[in-house]
């Protein structure tokens, strides 16, 4: 049995739809925090486990039996999100899986300026501690991230955002097919993972070139300081912590910490992953909402 957590998130849904593409519901089981937003999936023969990485009971109910078990990271950051991750290795390990994949990020980094690539960093450390054979993917930079932090750029007539570098932003839907496929094609993988990412680079100036074409008027780039940005997200009712996180992107992104372009997911694909001009180009067919 193959065990996926976070299911009925944005990426987690997506790796469940794609292995009923592939197995019989009845191979699959999934790990919940509310068993009512997976009813689909139980009416297709998928085994619903509710629990959560901060109950270690309830993982190794969900875990039970599992060969492989795929561990959605956490929305957390820092020791929490290490910690959290921590409490579902160790129940994998006391479950018996054999195998455990991980969604990793493709700047995983203790000295990352980016503060969710050091939470990442630090999980694959205990992955590879826990003497479980893993898999980390490497996932590259959701697209869907740099599409939120666009806002109402329709209306706005501007993309504004502190000073970037460029990132090889990634559909999240081509991560999740390259999920499935490791999952189902044992020894893809082993270890860490190359970096999965889209086939091109881009900053926030190329983004706002590219919605300028899509829209017919110009879409300007306009840069606020770091200080400022993060005041913003903090009077928009963000965490402090959170503001930080956020804004630490930018940050690695003028190291270049996501500038890297690496052809695996392509080939994992058989197809030339999804362009960020389609991303953006749905995106902007759709009514605007707020980023923050």
């Amino acid at each position: 049995m193959i065990v996926v957590t976070g299911a009925t998130g944005q990426l987690g849904r997506q790796i469940v739809e794609g292995l009923l593409n592939k197995l019989p519901g009845t191979q699959i089981g999934i790990s919940v925090r509310d068993p009512e937003k997976a009813e689909d999936f139980k009416q297709r023969g998928v085994r619903i486990c509710k629990a959560d990485f901060a109950d270690p009971a309830g993982l190794a109910g969900a875990f039970d039996g599992a060969e492989q078990i795929l561990m959605v990271s956490v929305n957390k950051f820092g020791e929490e999100a290490v910690r959290l991750a921590g409490n579902a290795i160790q129940a994998a390990k006391k479950a018996g899986a054999k195998r455990i994949l991980y969604t990793s990020h493709q700047g995983a980094s203790a000295s990352s300026a980016f503060v969710p690539a050091q939470g990442h960093a630090a999980t694959e450390a205990l992955l590879a501690a826990s003497g479980v054979p893993y898999v980390s993917l490497r996932n590259g930079f959701y697209a869907e991230s740099a599409l939120f932090q666009l806002g109402s750029l329709k209306q706005a007539g501007k993309i504004s955002l502190p000073e970037d570098g460029p990132v090889s932003w990634t559909s999240r839907s081509d991560l999740a097919e390259a999920a499935v496929a490791a999952l189902t094609q044992p020894g893809l993988f082993d270890g860490v993972s190359p970096p999965l990412t889209a086939s091109q680079t881009l900053d926030f100036a190329a983004i706002a070139k590219l919605a300028s074409e899509i829209l017919g008027r110009e879409i300007v780039r306009e840069t606020v300081t770091d200080e400022d940005y993060r005041a913003g997200l903090i009077a928009h009712g963000l965490p402090e912590m959170l503001a930080d996180g956020i804004g630490s992107l930018y940050k690695a992104s003028r190291a270049d910490e996501f500038a890297v372009v690496d052809p695996t997911l392509q080939r994992l694909l058989g197809r030339r992953p999804t362009a960020m001009t389609d991303a953006l180009s749905e995106f902007l067919s759709k009514p605007e909402t707020k980023s923050w």
